[in-house]
């Protein structure tokens, strides 16, 4: 798959202004994840409950996955990336009356509204940087763009402790800092009508291209259905987003339960992990080691941590769960384009199914609070987490080959 617009050496500004976009899907989340326990304590909320504000943030990729494949379609990437910076600063804004009227049906409207600006903004920039530039190098820049993600979940709790005493945390407290995110929403869609970004396609994606390998493959398909390798990629792809949000957002919830001193500092210790395997991929990929090689190792580390998660010693067993940041950093850049693969014609079909499967991140948080409340410790909820990383495993090994 390789860019059929511009040479590799130019889309520098383009990957920068990215980068950008990734900070603040990752900036948008982190908070997600830092109110979940201000609101169980303000609402006298089950665990369960509590994780709801995520599942109505991630619902949206199921219910506006496609539709946003069809927005990109009609008015290209750039302007459905700034349709979706209106939807984030609407939904986040919303958190404010959420709190003056302590409305937990409230919370959830924002989550759901900014969850729909998450689906636009990640249906577009996740497609755009993997074809900005040749498909070998994909995870290479989706590194870099997990690196300006993953930073911003640990410089969430530092933003909100600017505003809020983030051990003292009452729910009208969050109010101003709500101002001034949905304020910095606003103004990034601003700048980004009028900076320059080029429209991109995939190799074959031209209905007049009938030579690449790609059209070959996907020339005697007629449904987006028919191509394994990209139903596999989904399924490994839900079971990885269900994971690392679980591992993000989770982290804090445990180190609390365990009696751990200044408990939101944990989540920077996944975000380290995280950033370590991304400038693995930075400087490593595709010279020294392969796309499919970095997320096969990612993988094993996922399924020995997973397991150490739940036989360890607590106080042992929460290093395991900041690990999983490291087995969870190589994933999606190089599931992302091993998935989108030979597509042809149905590049942009394929990435909005692929979007649907951000879903992962509703569903993994709501059962892993299930199984909390039912086991009444967050230890073995963790359980959870074993059989995503062997579906991942599976897909790193021989899943993403598969071609009929």
């Amino acid at each position: 798959m390789e860019n059929t617009n511009s040479a590799s050496k130019g889309y520098l500004f383009p990957l920068v202004v990215i980068g950008v976009l990734f900070f603040m899907i990752g900036f948008a989340l982190g908070i997600n994840g830092l109110i979940i326990p201000f609101l169980r304590t303000a609402l006298d909320l089950t665990t369960a409950e509590s994780y709801l504000v995520l599942a109505a943030t991630f619902s949206t990729f199921v219910i506006f996955g496609y539709p946003c494949g069809l927005i990109i379609k009609a008015i290209g990437y750039k302007k459905t990336m700034i349709l979706s910076f209106l939807f984030f600063a609407i939904g986040l804004y919303l958190f404010i009356p959420s709190a003056e009227n302590k409305s937990f049906s409230m919370f959830l409207l924002a989550s759901f509204i900014s969850g729909i600006g998450n689906t636009m903004l990640q249906a577009a920039v996740n497609p755009y940087i993997t074809i900005l530039g040749p498909l070998e190098s994909a995870a290479t820049r989706m590194s870099m763009m997990g690196i300006a993600n993953k930073a911003a979940w640990a410089i969430a709790p530092i933003f909100l402790g600017v505003f809020l005493n983030l051990s003292d945390v009452k729910l009208e407290d969050i109010k101003m800092p709500f101002y001034f995110i949905s304020g910095i929403f606003v103004v990034l869609g601003i700048l980004v009508a009028f900076v320059p970004l080029p429209e991109v396609k995939a190799e074959g994606e031209d209905e007049n291209d009938t030579e690449s390998a790609a059209s070959a493959y996907a020339s005697n398909k007629t449904s987006i259905w028919q191509f394994p390798h990209l139903l596999l990629g989904l399924v490994s792809l839900l079971c990885y987003v269900g994971v690392e949000t679980l591992a993000m957002a989770s982290i804090v919830d445990y180190a609390k339960s365990i009696g751990l001193a200044d408990p939101q500092v944990y989540t920077s210790y996944t975000v380290i992990g995280m950033v370590a395997g991304y400038l693995v991929g930075v400087f490593f990929i595709p010279k020294y080691i392969s796309q499919e090689k970095a997320m096969f190792i990612c993988a094993i580390i996922g399924v020995v941590s997973s397991l150490l998660v739940v036989f360890l010693p607590v106080h042992v067993s929460i290093w395991f769960v900041a690990l999983l940041g490291l087995a969870n950093s190589l994933m999606w850049p190089a599931l992302w384009p091993l998935a989108m693969k030979d597509l042809g014609k149905f590049t942009k079909t394929g990435s909005s199914l692929l979007v649907m499967a951000i879903v992962g991140g509703a569903i993994f948080p709501l059962l892993f609070g299930w199984l909390a409340d039912e086991f009444g410790d967050l230890q073995q909820a963790y359980w959870i987490c074993f059989p995503a990383y062997l579906m991942i495993f599976y897909y790193a090994l021989s899943g993403h080959k598969i071609r009929v």
